[in-house]
């Protein structure tokens, strides 16, 4: 019980609370000694290749496992400069990251790196170096250690390769393809001394024509065969390609959907000639899973300067072009066209903002004069809308009207046309009483017949202008009324018992069912203008014997069936006389006065216009 409980008994000669300090730094010395001499044997026989390296770079201290990885004896390294044995010089970056920590002013590098093994086989490896202690307590040196990350770096370069490859036809798939799009979009400048390249970019774009019908009929299993067949051959023709620059990538962008990528083209020929060869190559029959299959293709092709230009602007371009090759008539490739393109783009323009251009009322109408042949009176006039487009200036209805009937817009545009000419021919009227009172003749398109209550439109029009029905002549193209029946058969008769008058537009270009014509509420026939040209002889222009012959033919007809006939395009006194001859009834076009502005019609009620 004497005090073995409060520690160690001191030894003689010693006073219970001093200690000697004397064996005890010497125990401390042996103590660090011994960490030393367990750290080298531990550093000598680790399987990890390291060594020790000074602040000027070289090798102090390689251990085994380091002479082993290089094919070295360990001894012959030292003094040797760490960075060119591991492969730290070949960047920037690298290198000075690697000054940085031998200066002690960076606290580690790691990077990746590929070496050569001592067996010759290509390996990756990390290279690692940290700064450390030396045994003066001073810092500068490091310890480099290399680490074998090849299996690690293979099934991460297998998993790359399955997500970036369609599984069905082993191609790049469509995240691969624009990840090599942007990059030879953003290659750097060639310096002098580099291989000659120009500087340009090439894609093919395609889809399979009429492949939903090969899934729909012979299933999934088939289709996805066809789609590998098909990925085959376009690999075969952007191979055969490639000597003549190389770096073709062919690529699964979803679908049947494809692409061949040319980053370095030659010109617009060479891509145009692969296009050729892909079209040629897809037209030998296929044989998959026990069936011939004969498919095509259509093909988008574009070729430009890579710079300035990006990846999207490209594939957009891409797509249009494609587009074109199928409303082309498929089966075909098709150039990007650049005045194309600004054309769809400036009817893209136009198709959004139809519709709100309509509510802010940017539109206006023109009348041009309808004049009797047999005195040159005005009798009549037809309203022709423009757009007064804040950005494309005046439109022609050509220009917006094709747009308007494919969105609908066209119903609402057509109602406020039908109700401002009305006005306006209601307006004269009441200006000139003692004067004829001029038709108005509007323009309706099919889906006005179809798309909205055009009988109802028309009786409230006319109720709130006060405009007689026999003043209103409505215009349809012979296209759309020709084989009318159901409703808008049942609308034409609505609008005739009313009183309206209709008037088929264009006659002659289209069905001329002359039998169907005779069924139908129609009043008047208005001469397709190409007829009417014929009829020139003034200029030196020949005329055309049959195009007389087959207008002196329907006017004939026309008035046996009842029908006014209106010749469009007369641009001669010539041409005047001879359809004044022929017995047409009123006549249209530049001889008598361009589509004018509202005032200038009034100048001419009643009177003969002036020609030209």
């Amino acid at each position: 019980m004497s005090g073995t409980s409060e520690g160690p008994v001191p030894r003689a000669g010693t006073s219970p609370g001093a200690g000697p300090p004397e064996v005890t730094q010497r125990d401390h010395q042996g103590s660090d000694l011994s960490e030393l001499r367990d750290y080298r044997a531990a550093f000598a026989a680790s399987a990890l290749p390291m060594a020790v390296v000074d602040p000027r770079g070289r090798i102090v201290r390689p251990n085994e496992a380091l002479g082993g990885f290089l094919g070295a004896d360990p001894g012959s390294l030292t003094g040797q400069l760490a960075a060119d044995l591991v492969g730290l010089t070949s960047d920037s970056p690298t290198w000075r990251a690697y000054t940085e920590v031998l200066r002690g002013t960076r606290s580690r590098l790691r990077c990746t790196r590929r070496l050569k093994h001592a067996d010759g086989r290509p390996l990756w490896a990390e290279v690692t170096l940290v700064p450390m202690g030396d045994p003066a307590g001073g810092t500068g040196r490091a310890l480099l250690s290399v680490s074998d990350v090849s299996d690690r770096r293979e099934l991460r370069e297998r998993l790359r390769h399955l997500r970036m490859h369609d599984p069905v036809t082993r191609l790049p798939n469509r995240t691969l393809f624009f990840e090599r799009l942007t990059a030879a979009l953003e290659s750097p400048p060639l310096q002098e001394g580099s291989p000659p390249h120009h500087g340009r970019i090439g894609l093919c774009y395609l889809d399979i024509d009429g492949f939903k019908a090969v899934n729909d009929t012979l299933g999934h299993r088939t289709g996805d065969r066809l789609l590998a067949a098909v990925a085959g051959r376009l690999t075969d023709c952007a191979e055969a390609d490639d000597h003549r620059t190389g770096g073709h990538l062919v690529a699964r962008l979803g679908g049947d959907e494809f692409a061949i990528l040319v980053d370095d083209s030659s010109g617009t020929p060479q891509l145009t000639d692969l296009a050729r060869s892909v079209l040629t190559a897809l037209q030998r029959p296929f044989e998959v899973a026990g069936h011939r299959l004969s498919v095509s293709a259509s093909i988008g092709v574009v070729e430009r300067a890579a710079s300035g230009t990006s990846a999207t602007a490209l594939m957009q371009a891409a797509d249009t072009t494609l587009y074109w090759a199928k409303a082309d008539g498929r089966a075909r490739w098709t150039l990007f066209d650049p005045e194309r393109n600004a054309h769809r783009m400036t009817r893209q323009a136009l198709s959004s903002t139809l519709r709100p251009a309509v509510e802010r009322g940017e539109f206006t109408l023109e009348y041009q004069p309808l004049v009797g042949m047999a005195d040159e009176v005005v009798r009549g006039v037809e309203a022709l809308v423009r757009w007064k487009h804040p950005r494309f200036g005046l439109l022609a209805p050509s220009r917006f009207v094709p747009i308007a009937e494919e969105d609908g817009t066209i119903v609402q545009l057509g109602r406020w046309v039908l109700r401002t000419a009305c006005r306006q021919a209601r307006r004269w009227q009441t200006e000139h009483p003692d004067e004829p009172s001029l038709f108005i003749s509007v323009n309706v398109a099919v889906r006005q017949l179809r798309d909205s209550d055009l009988v109802a439109d028309v009786a409230e029009i006319l109720a709130e202008t006060g405009l007689e029905p026999g003043l209103l002549q409505l215009e349809l193209t012979e296209s759309a009324v020709m084989g009318s029946s159901g409703r808008p058969l049942r609308v034409l008769q609505a609008l005739s018992d009313m009183g309206v008058r209709i008037a088929i537009d264009d006659f002659g270009t289209g069905y001329s069912n002359l039998a169907y014509l005779s069924r139908l509420p129609v009043s008047v026939l208005k001469l397709d203008g190409s007829f009417v040209r014929g009829f020139r002889y003034e200029d030196g222009a020949h005329p055309s014997p049959a195009d007389e012959t087959i207008v002196e033919a329907m006017v004939q007809l026309a008035h046996r069936l009842g029908l006014t006939v209106t010749a469009e395009c007369v641009e001669t006194s010539g041409q005047a006389e001879r359809l004044r001859r022929i017995g047409c009834d009123t006549g249209q076009g530049w001889l008598y006065s361009r589509a004018v502005a509202p005032e200038r019609i009034a100048e001419l009620i009643g009177t003969r216009p002036p020609e030209g």
